[in-house]
């Protein structure tokens, strides 16, 4: 690669502030009192190509105490169903710094949260506690260690001043990086205060940021329904893959770029049980694990009619095409979920009637409330090497199902499929809270690194961290999470 060409730095542009003006609003970060370096991603910043940032540099800039050249700060106006109830909100304590574009011309929103109030934050006080944003760096970390779509985290500045939420804590300040910000309930917000027109231009500049494949689309708002529907699916299909559980997937929070965005109440499913839910503000279930698919569903229907004026004049026939797609969701869902399912018990082909064993499986983890997780690395185990309920008579009938199933392919593509699709390691709740307790209350990192370095490469068997697979008994039954961001 030639000199000219190398981008070792920031290399901003900002073609936000090219849509309608009713979509942001521009503010520069608010400045913290003492600002230090608590962690920062050298891999991520590698593959952005920010090699030359100085550390003064990261912690003036990404503090919000010194706002980066060539850029013009924003925060996004959206709105959203938060549980299902429609408000009106945007970016309340997070700046967009602007686009990052890297040499390879891929482009990266750069976002820091906990930077202070906006014209959006209503009674927000616009900070977060170091606490929430170490949570938002090693969750968002993990998932992209799991293989699934996801923010990232480029890195988390303590900021010296008191954030005071159920107790007084340390600020912190996290630097989001996405694809974008774009979200349904941006659309939602384009949809109430934007005239047709509007709404048209801006489905046209996410569809060129996002997927210009459908530049040349008859109908360019019904191709951008049917594409974050499909790509919805297929973040769902990874959260139930892996027992993740999101806990607060208003439309807010569902991103038009297809990524896992918000780690706020989340948490991951240890003993398997569809109605599993952790997160305080969801007293009712609504965003339990199992309910996941059914509200994706939901949230499109929302994306939906926030676009039905650009589909089509009559509103009649707007919704009769949007019903085609969202109609489908249930029939696409449920093939993908089933060859996930299939590819996590090594059936190299899988068939419509390889359901029964897959819901057999679930049944008997569900009556012995057996470890999501740790089921699917036992069951390509031999006999010898199980213990507990795995030796019990109904899980034996089921393994010899499965061992029929599997016995016209061969075992090392079996075990290869499995090993692709079965985590060893995941961010198990009780790990999680000790570690951010630890970072953000005593400065010690040693877990919170631990849990980072197997995270990782989580489908990878490590026997110095073994331990990290077992679970404290009845940890889960008053465990809570908190949006706390």
């Amino acid at each position: 690669m030639s000199e000219n060409n190398r981008i070792n730095k920031w290399n901003w542009d900002n073609t936000y502030l090219k849509v309608d003006e009713n979509l942001f609003r521009i503010l520069n970060p608010f400045p913290v009192n003492e600002p230090r370096l608590v962690l920062y991603n050298q891999e991520l910043a590698n593959e952005l190509d920010l090699n030359d940032l100085t550390q003064d540099q990261i912690i003036l800039e990404l503090s919000g105490n010194q706002v980066p050249e060539h850029t013009t700060p924003l925060a996004q106006a959206y709105a959203g169903h938060q549980f299902g109830h429609f408000n009106i909100l945007g970016d309340g304590r997070a700046i967009l710094l602007g686009e990052h574009v890297t040499k390879d011309n891929d482009r990266f929103d750069i976002q820091l949260k906990g930077s202070g109030r906006t014209y959006f934050s209503r009674n927000g006080d616009g900070r977060a506690t170091l606490y929430a944003m170490l949570r938002e760096y090693l969750i968002s970390e993990a998932m992209h260690g799991l293989k699934i779509p996801t923010t990232r985290s480029l890195a988390v500045i303590a900021t010296g001043d008191e954030v005071y939420r159920e107790k007084v804590s340390e600020g912190g300040v996290l630097t989001r990086i996405a694809k974008s910000h774009i979200r349904v309930g941006t659309f939602q917000y384009a949809a109430k205060y934007l005239k047709k027109e509007d709404l048209q231009n801006y489905t046209e500049y996410v569809i060129d940021r996002h997927y210009p494949e459908l530049l040349n689309e008859d109908n360019l708002a019904l191709a951008l329904l049917k594409k974050v529907q499909d790509q919805q699916i297929d973040l769902i299909v990874n959260w139930m893959r892996v027992g993740f559980i999101h806990g607060v997937m208003n439309t807010d929070n569902v991103s038009i770029a297809g990524e896992t965005i918000d780690y706020g109440p989340c948490a991951f499913m240890n003993a398997y049980h569809p109605e599993t839910v952790f997160s305080s503000i969801d007293r009712d279930g609504r965003y339990a694990y199992g309910n996941q698919p059914a509200i994706t569903q939901w949230n499109m229907a929302r994306f939906a009619s926030a676009l039905l004026p650009i589909i089509h004049e009559v509103e009649e026939e707007a919704v009769k095409l949007c019903e085609t797609i969202i109609y489908q969701f249930p029939e696409d869902y449920e093939s993908k979920w089933l060859k996930m399912m299939c590819d996590k018990l090594g059936i190299l082909e899988h068939q419509i009637e390889d359901k029964s064993l897959v819901d057999e499986l679930l049944s008997w983890m569900q009556k012995y409330k057996s470890d999501y997780t740790n089921t699917f690395l036992n069951i390509s185990k031999s006999l010898d090497e199980l213990e507990g309920i795995y030796l019990n008579e109904e899980f034996q009938a089921w393994k010899l199902k499965w061992n029929q199933r599997i016995s016209n392919f061969e075992i090392e593509s079996v075990l290869s499929l499995m090993n692709r699709n079965n985590p060893s390691f995941i961010p198990r709740n009780h790990l999680v809270e000790e570690a951010l307790l630890n970072g953000a209350e005593k400065n010690d990192f040693k877990l919170f690194n631990e849990l980072l370095l197997v995270l990782k490469n989580p489908y990878q068997s490590n026997s110095t961290f073994n331990h990290f697979q077992v679970v404290p008994a009845d940890f889960d039954l008053g465990y809570q999470t908190f949006c706390g961001t």
